[in-house]
């Protein structure tokens, strides 16, 4: 048996109090006058044994219940495995989970307002002297300290909900990671949450020897509940006043169908769709929505759909950027080359820049969605390696070799991004015997395509060579050579011809599939901001490129909230670290004084939408034998974490014998006398001596 306050055992030297009171008040002798004394000196040992008995059980009876009293101050307890280090100082820590579910309502109020309860209760069960640490999903600094009970039971009132979620494993990783700081002291981690599906894989946890978790399990309900996982737009490159198609992805993740739920689209505050939707139980439905007659500029995107009770996900926030014209850089070796030049030149919409193989700014290259390339001799190292950081953050480029290429240069530039390569120049006449049709590129460009369409000729092609990576052929010559392809290199796209564009080599230049193609490859090109970030997964956003100083910060607007990122300057973009200051959905406006860069969007992580929740015997099998689960009908939370973390506790069976004792002396000195029997042989004795005299 172990002691959690030893120090309390000094005060048995109390005991000797109840020993001198027996010694001295029970020795106090009272005369008493008898009419006839002869027959005195046997009652009087009759007496004599009866008292003493009594003054000892009396005595007996007070040693005890002090004795009992004093131990339940000194706070006995039978010691388990998890206490190694009894008499140590404890530290504690305890994960209060704060994300969106814990907004679910239940007959005890709110599932946070029930686990702040429950972190007090955990901590009273603790020694004043022991230290707490408290964390929440958002991972704080401030919670990275130890506090007394007092500090802590004032953190957890100022919990709060947070769009944040992480999983188990980091939770313990977190707590474990300050735990370790604290070498000596006895350790153990408490984690109160509803315990939803998303925060563990299933897998056993990984846990430090000699530290105890205890799985505080808080009982919530299983509502019903739809919402938007995600959107997207199908025109990359949108232009004013043009037809637009979003996407929106609807998932139910309730057990029963949802029926009827009503969906409003709004652009700028201004609604431009309205429906209503049925999803089956636990499906997953994508719909789109139409909408036109939209102005140059950022457009501001709201979704909201009706669905009660669970309201944190009824929302979801996007932006995009409608162009006036879209950027078209072309890159040259010298000479410009007349068909692209009249190719750009037929729609206002495209503003063609062009420049020479040795005079690019490459730091200006993440300003254009297109890049062609084309007559170029010889690719420079440096434009090689700039053109892969460009395609691999998600840009187009569209190459034609030259008429008298180098094939080594090439290689090397195009080998690097995974796409196919000139190997050879073959020289025959063939024609291009197919088009692709499931590629992007021709998708709504055919209304009816003919049985024996008109398909380039050609004199005289360059062999592109086969790669590993997926690629995707527009247009294949007979015997299945590839005469035009494009290939996915990172976040970006790469187009090779195998033929310039001269009329030597085919009649693609003048060919009505040309303008068509290339247009539409434009109009696929666009490598703008996401439509929406997700708040803490998103941690890092890449912006365009947007210079700043001391004197002119970029900042995140949102109404009255402004918050000032840290910002790193990177080849073609700007990227912005916001850490854990957002807190709240909605649009942003990144602003560099008064001019706004762009609008940006942040959304829930919809992971918290889905309200399934472990049972207790799967938290045992997780947790294995670092800990146990707390159920939320398995008695008081402060009573099962004392018992679980110091072993089984006695003070209260002390303070029970206690009052026992004192009961029974109560009754001894009340209740119980030893005079009725020798005081009627008094009377006997006194009557009979009255009627002989």
């Amino acid at each position: 048996m172990h002691f959690l306050y030893p120090a309390f055992l000094f005060a048995l030297v109390s005991l000797a109090i109840p020993v001198l009171v027996h010694l001295f008040n029970f020795r106090r002798y009272q005369r008493v006058y008898f009419s006839n004394v002869q027959f005195l000196k046997e009652i009087q040992e009759q007496q004599s044994s009866r008292r003493n008995l009594k003054e000892r059980l009396i005595l007996v009876s007070r040693l005890l219940a002090l004795t009992f009293l004093v131990l339940a101050f000194a706070r006995p307890y039978l010691s388990n495995h998890n206490n190694a280090n009894a008499g140590a100082q404890r530290i504690v820590s305890i994960f209060v989970d704060n994300s969106y579910s814990m907004q679910t309502l239940n007959r005890e109020g709110s599932l946070l307002d029930e686990g702040k309860r429950h972190a007090k209760e955990i901590a009273s069960a603790y020694s004043m002297n022991d230290k707490f640490q408290l964390l929440t999903q958002d991972f704080e600094g401030k919670h990275q300290r130890l506090l007394s009970r007092e500090e802590f039971n004032d953190a957890v009132d100022a919990v709060q909900i947070s769009p944040r979620s992480r999983s188990l494993q980091q939770i313990i990783d977190r707590q474990q990671n300050l735990l370790n700081m604290q070498p000596g002291a006895s350790r153990s981690i408490d984690i109160i949450s509803d315990f939803q599906k998303n925060i563990s894989n299933g897998q056993p946890l990984k846990v430090d020897t000699g530290v105890h978790i205890s799985l505080v399990q808080l009982s919530a309900n299983t509502p019903a509940n739809v919402a938007v996982d995600s959107v997207w737009l199908l025109s990359a490159i949108h232009r004013p006043g043009e037809v637009e198609k979003l996407v929106v992805r609807l998932h139910n993740y309730a057990n029963e169908n949802s029926t009827k739920i009503p969906l409003k689209l709004a652009i700028n505050g201004e609604q431009k769709a309205l429906g209503g939707f049925t999803i089956s139980a636990r499906a997953v439905q994508n719909d789109t929505l139409n909408f036109s007659g939209l102005k140059p500029g950022w457009q501001r995107g709201e979704i909201s759909l009706q669905d009660n009770p669970v309201t944190f996900d009824n929302q979801f926030y996007f932006s995009f950027n409608v162009k006036q014209q879209m950027q078209v850089l072309l890159i040259d070796g010298g000479t410009a080359n007349p068909y692209l030049k009249a190719l750009f030149g037929t729609d206002q919409f495209f503003s063609a820049t062009r420049t020479t193989d040795g005079n690019v700014d490459y730091a200006g290259l993440s300003t254009y969605p297109l890049i062609v390339l084309g007559d170029i001799k010889t690719i420079s190292t440096g434009l090689s390696q700039q053109l892969k950081v460009y395609v691999n953050k998600g840009g187009t480029l569209v190459v034609f070799p030259a008429v008298d290429a180098d094939l080594t240069s090439y290689k090397s530039f195009l080998q690097q991004m995974g796409a196919g390569y000139p190997e050879k120049l073959l020289t025959e006449n063939i024609k291009v015997s197919s088009l692709n049709l499931q590629n992007p590129v021709f998708k709504n460009i055919f209304e009816d395509f003919p049985q024996n369409p008109d398909l380039p000729i050609v004199k005289q092609y360059y062999q592109l060579s086969t790669t590993s990576g997926s690629d995707e052929s527009i247009m294949q010559l007979q015997g299945g050579g590839k005469f035009w392809a494009g290939y996915r290199s990172s976040k970006g796209k790469v187009y090779v011809s195998a033929v310039p564009l001269s009329e030597d080599f085919s009649n693609l230049p003048r060919h009505a599939l040309f303008v068509p193609i290339m247009f539409r490859i434009a109009l696929l090109s666009g490598h703008d901001q996401p439509l929406f970030y997700t708040l803490g997964h998103d941690e890092t956003i890449e912006a365009p490129p947007v210079q700043s100083s001391d004197k002119q910060l970029l900042k995140l607007v949102k109404g009255k909230q402004s918050i000032i990122p840290d910002v790193k300057q990177q080849e073609g973009s700007t990227l912005l670290y916001v850490s854990d200051q957002l807190q709240e959905t909605g649009l942003y406006d990144l602003k560099k004084q008064d001019s706004t860069a762009s609008i940006m969007a942040f959304n829930d992580n919809r992971s918290e939408s889905d309200l399934s929740y472990y049972t207790a015997h799967e938290l045992d099998k997780i947790l294995g034998d670092r800990g146990s689960v707390i159920g939320p009908t398995r008695g008081t939370v402060k009573d099962i974490v004392a018992q679980a973390d110091f072993g089984v506790q006695l003070w209260k069976l002390c303070i029970i014998l206690a009052l026992i004792f004192l009961a029974i002396e109560i009754l001894l000195t009340r209740y119980i006398t030893i005079k009725s029997g020798a005081d009627k042989q008094i009377l006997q004795q006194e009557r009979s001596t009255s009627i002989h005299t």
